[in-house]
C-alpha cells in the first residue's frame, strides 16, 4: 500500500459513513499479508552504483 493512502486524512460526516469505516476495518482485521517469493535474482546497488546508474547531480536525494 502507498504511503500516501496510509497518511490520508479521513472526514466522517455521517453515521454511514462512519459504519462503512468501522465495517471495513473490523473485515481487514486479521487477514494474513500474502507472502512473497522471489523469481528472480536480485541485488542491492551502493551508492556508487545508484550515482553511476544516474549521474552525480543531487536533486534532493
Amino acid at each position: 500500500m502507498a504511503t500516501k493512502s496510509i497518511l490520508k486524512t479521513i472526514h466522517i460526516k455521517n453515521q454511514k459513513s462512519a459504519l462503512a469505516l468501522v465495517n471495513a476495518l473490523e473485515n481487514a482485521n486479521g487477514k494474513a499479508k500474502k507472502r512473497v517469493s522471489m523469481t528472480r535474482s536480485y541485488s542491492d546497488a551502493s551508492r556508487e552504483e545508484i550515482k553511476k546508474m544516474f549521474g552525480e547531480h543531487n536533486d534532493g536525494i
